[in-house]
């Protein structure tokens, strides 16, 4: 139980501090500035990922009448932003992947202010009277340093070493799977029991609130008559949340196993509904003119 508990306490944020400096070497100042090719589709997606999703996982949490714990679980994971697996869902169904680079890294950024202010609110309105939980200063602090400092740092080594940088890349997101999953996989032995009594009560409702998500990020950019191709980068980047992130802020910022575990059932079942997603909606329509990846390679050079 010692080993499991030292897998999360040490392996987690170890595991996502590799996957943030990961998205830190794929950024560029410019990917801040891009948001000017496409200001309606960044707005819009930024618009669900802040406002709408929180109050569509509300309402989901009080339909299904979940426990408060995990009522505040399911919020938590609601306020992250989107996660670097989007960039990929993003590449394979034909999204406009650099949307996805700069909505991800405006969104961590973002998620920064809003994560706390609305995991406060929740312990607030499901748990009132809990004093041992919630994000006081010195732990939304410790959310900055666990979200940003890394990206940070590997957006420094972009700029200093951009060679190394590009070479880098590959081996750093290998390393942050192996990691990762070695940690999950020690988590959920060390933890089987109290996930599997859960696993039944929030696979549904993860699922459901993966799905919306996901639908979410795609029909509403189009309502507004956003080109396809963003409306699909769109898609993931609301739909597919860091999981990573909610799961060590809930286990080593707030110090609770069962606020984590909403997000550990999705951070599983994600990766299957998005893929399944990915399928549904692959040649809806044209791909617009919207950038690619290849066009943001070729900025890049310029």
């Amino acid at each position: 139980m010692a080993m499991g508990s030292a897998l999360t306490t040490i392996g987690l944020p170890v595991a996502l501090g590799i996957i943030m400096f990961g998205l830190g070497l794929s950024l560029t100042v410019g990917d801040f500035a891009r948001v000017g090719k496409h200001p309606k589709a960044v707005f819009i997606a930024l618009a669900c990922q802040l406002v709408l999703l929180p109050a569509i996982c509300f309402g989901l949490v009080l339909a299904f009448n979940l426990p408060p714990v995990l009522a505040v679980g399911m919020m938590l994971l609601a306020a992250s932003p989107g996660g670097t697996t989007a960039n990929l869902y993003s590449h394979l169904f034909r999204g406009d992947v650099a949307l996805n680079i700069s909505l991800t890294a405006i969104n961590s950024v973002i998620a920064v202010v809003t994560l706390p202010i609305i995991a406060n609110l929740s312990i607030a309105f499901f748990m009132p009277g809990d004093m041992s939980l919630g994000l006081q200063l010195d732990k939304v602090v410790e959310v900055f340093a666990i979200v940003l400092l890394p990206v940070g740092f590997g957006m420094l080594v972009r700029w200093w070493k951009p060679r190394f940088a590009d070479a880098m890349d590959k081996p750093v997101r290998i390393t942050s799977v192996v990691i990762l999953v070695v940690v999950i996989a020690g988590a959920v032995y060390s933890n089987i029991e109290i996930l599997v009594a859960n696993f039944a009560a929030l696979a549904i409702i993860t699922v459901l609130f993966c799905l919306v998500s996901l639908s979410v990020g795609y029909w509403v950019p189009q309502l507004f008559r956003v080109g396809r191709a963003q409306a699909v980068a769109s898609a993931f980047e609301i739909g597919i949340h860091n999981a990573t992130l909610a799961i060590v802020i809930a286990q080593t910022v707030l110090g609770s196993l069962e606020l984590s575990l909403p997000a550990a059932v999705y951070g599983v079942l994600m990766f299957f509904v998005a893929a399944a997603f990915g399928f549904a909606i692959r040649g809806r329509g044209p791909a617009s003119s919207g950038e690619s990846l290849d066009d943001r390679t070729v900025d890049a050079r310029k």
